[in-house]
């Protein structure tokens, strides 16, 4: 339960993002998954040869087992976390979509989360942000000053309601400009619906995965969708105007003349994409937005610790 005075601390994403992580730890405590070191934020396993000061001996009596303190300043993984800011990103129009959340935005609370799971394991994090050039670098710090200011970049995303249309994608250019940035060895997240209007798309864009690989970073892909729409073309049967939100053109059908040839080219698409992740070793991990934020949790958690 969260006292009103600690209620007051907290931004509104960063409470929001609090309350996911605990929900989602507890939940994990009750799952056959509890063997997961979500709780080690204060203590880290002792390493044969250091120093004995810092051993919390009221826990070795508890566990028998040897534990060091562990210290703000101290860092077991850097994570940066990358969001595709372009136009696609935000379908569906929230206004229009039943309360279902846009792209951006469950990538927006998805990361908010991240950040505060990292925090809790005493993690760096850092921030990227793209659409047709990188918008936003931030590199991967432990700090609270750090966070608090991760969780107002967030919530300039959220509000940006009035996002200028025709925001193309560059995915390729932005990942190779962040595969530059990034320090050596660290884990990146990225959240994108893998839309990009380079002309070799798919080429470039898993060229600059590789570039990631390169740099001996692990990579996981977060394909944040609208499965029902966009994957499934759940519509009703009837006449639609499609719009493309990234370059403006209008296409007049019928649900029913465009589903076959439609449903084809997006298993093709999404097909290519498992197997091209699956080359380079990139994680691929299919984010539905109507689903929660555990399908982002739960892989950060198993990539963690094949990490440690």
């Amino acid at each position: 339960m969260i006292r009103h005075s600690e209620a007051q601390q907290y931004s509104h994403l960063e409470l929001l993002a609090r309350q996911v992580v605990e929900g989602f730890i507890t939940g994990l405590h009750k799952s056959p998954f509890h063997g997961f070191s979500v709780e080690f934020a204060e203590h880290r396993l002792y390493n044969t040869g250091e120093p004995t000061r810092h051993i919390d001996w009221k826990l070795y009596g508890k566990t028998e087992k040897l534990f060091v303190k562990r210290y703000e300043e101290e860092t077991n993984l850097r994570c940066q976390l990358v969001i595709d800011n372009s136009s696609s990103m935000y379908y569906p129009d929230e206004k229009e979509g039943g309360g279902i959340q846009n792209k951006i935005n469950f990538s927006v609370h998805a990361a908010a989360a991240m950040i505060y799971l990292l925090r809790k394991q005493r993690d760096a994090v850092g921030l990227s942000v793209f659409a047709e050039d990188v918008e936003l670098q931030t590199p991967a710090k432990s700090s609270a000053v750090h966070h608090k200011f991760l969780f107002y970049e967030l919530e300039k995303l959220l509000s940006a309601a009035a996002q200028e249309k025709t925001r193309k994608t560059f995915a390729a250019s932005a990942l190779h400009n962040i595969a530059e940035f990034v320090h050596k060895r660290s884990l990146v997240m990225i959240f994108s619906d893998m839309f990009d209007n380079s002309p070799n798309r798919m080429e470039e864009l898993f060229s600059a995965l590789q570039h990631l690989k390169h740099n001996k970073h692990e990579v996981v892909l977060f394909h944040v969708v609208d499965k029902k729409k966009e994957i499934d073309f759940d519509f009703e049967n009837r006449p639609y105007l499609f719009v493309d939100v990234e370059t403006g053109q209008e296409v007049k059908a019928h649900t029913n003349e465009v589903k076959d040839a439609y449903l084809q080219s997006m298993a093709a698409f999404d097909k290519e994409i498992r197997l091209r992740c699956a080359q380079y070793r990139v994680d691929y991990v299919e984010a539905d937005i109507r689903k929660g934020y555990e399908q982002v949790l739960m892989p950060y958690l198993i990539k963690r610790e094949k990490m440690a």
